[in-house]
């Protein structure tokens, strides 16, 4: 039976929440306040800790600062409960590191989906981290550039399939893996105070990405999501280190993608910076039909809303700009499906 700490200083939201975790086969203590939870989790064992903000005594982000410095509590999933629903509130608790946030009022499908999720990923978590064996420097296989890298990726790392709109990984998460895609698409994503999501990055297939973890820093910067079911194989960075290490060849290869992906970000930067609403949305068009499928005349699936984040515009903008490009008879739109009719009459706009 899993253990839950509930924080939670409002009497009757903490026994109907108590009563439905129950209910649920879930064993569950009460704390009235901050200091309080504090104490318990440090005094008993617990599976997850469910936390309200506003308290008296210590509030809820003084409570996860306290818990995710200490090493016997660090671990323990973290998930906010709270009123407080505005973007830079869940960004702040993000940033102290909870794994989950469920806004009052929430039902109770919401807080058993949330608690089981964060509990079979930690469960995941920790499969693959006693799994992990130490390798020694004389296994270090000879790959002498990125193709082989990619072979390698697919024998040997550990397979994961993310759906549409799943979570790869989240800002301010341990950064212990580089990822490869086999199938599929993934953005890398953050957000601003304002709480509006800005993309930092398409990723399609054969990429890897989440080299933040070959940094000093061992946490991620942004948020990678699947923007359609997506394949991936994932390598511990401290393996792919040593890789780097034994082969120079792929090294310097390496060094020069990730440059030419530099150069080609800061272009996309530039033009948006410059280019009005249509141009910055005929512009990423262009970018997904000549960077995300062998065929420009392919049509593009990705949502619209992903679509503007990439523009750097808002959803009803990046809309209304299809739409006149629908009218002048370069795309057709069909439900979620943008295709490409007139090729050269769509970059006529950009120029």
């Amino acid at each position: 039976m899993k253990r839950v700490l509930l924080i939670e200083d409002d009497n009757s939201l903490s026994e109907n929440t108590k009563e439905l975790l129950e209910l649920a086969k879930y064993k569950v203590e009460v704390a009235s306040n901050g200091k309080k939870g504090i104490a318990l989790a440090l005094e008993k064992k617990f599976d997850i800790i469910l936390c309200d903000i506003m308290m008296p005594e210590l509030d809820g982000y003084g409570v996860l600062d306290a818990l995710s410095k200490n090493i016997k509590t660090r671990s323990i999933p973290f998930v906010f409960i709270s009123a407080k629903s505005d973007p830079s509130d869940i960004r702040k608790g993000m940033i102290l590191g909870a794994d989950d946030y469920i806004t009052k009022p929430f039902t109770e499908k919401d807080l058993l989906q949330t608690i089981e999720s964060r509990l079979n990923r930690h469960q995941i978590l920790k499969e693959i981290a006693a799994s992990k064996k130490p390798v020694k420097d004389h296994t270090t296989p000879q790959i002498p550039d990125l193709e082989t890298l990619r072979h390698y990726a697919t024998n040997n790392g550990i397979y994961l399939k993310a759906t549409k709109r799943k979570n790869i990984y989240i800002e301010h998460d341990n950064a212990n893996y580089v990822y490869f895609i086999e199938k599929g698409m993934v953005k890398t994503h953050t957000m601003d105070e304002s709480g509006k999501e800005l993309v930092i990055e398409i990723h399609k297939k054969g990429n890897f990405f989440g080299f933040c973890s070959l940094k000093n820093s061992k946490n991620h910067t942004e948020t990678a999501t699947a923007l359609e079911t997506s394949e991936l194989y994932f390598i511990p960075a401290s393996k792919f280190e040593s890789i780097l290490k034994e082969n120079h060849e792929l090294t310097l290869e390496l060094v020069n993608f990730l440059s030419d992906k530099v150069y080609t970000l800061k272009q996309h930067l530039l033009k948006m910076a410059y280019a009005s609403v249509l141009q910055k949305t005929t512009y990423t068009l262009l970018e997904f039909a000549e960077k995300l499928s062998d065929n420009p005349y392919d049509f593009v699936t990705v949502s619209r809303t992903d679509l503007a984040g990439v523009a750097g515009i808002s959803t009803e903008s990046f809309i209304r700009s299809l739409t006149q490009l629908k009218n002048d008879g370069v795309i057709d739109i069909d439900g979620r499906h943008i295709t490409i009719l007139n090729y050269r009459k769509l970059k006529n706009y950009i120029q």
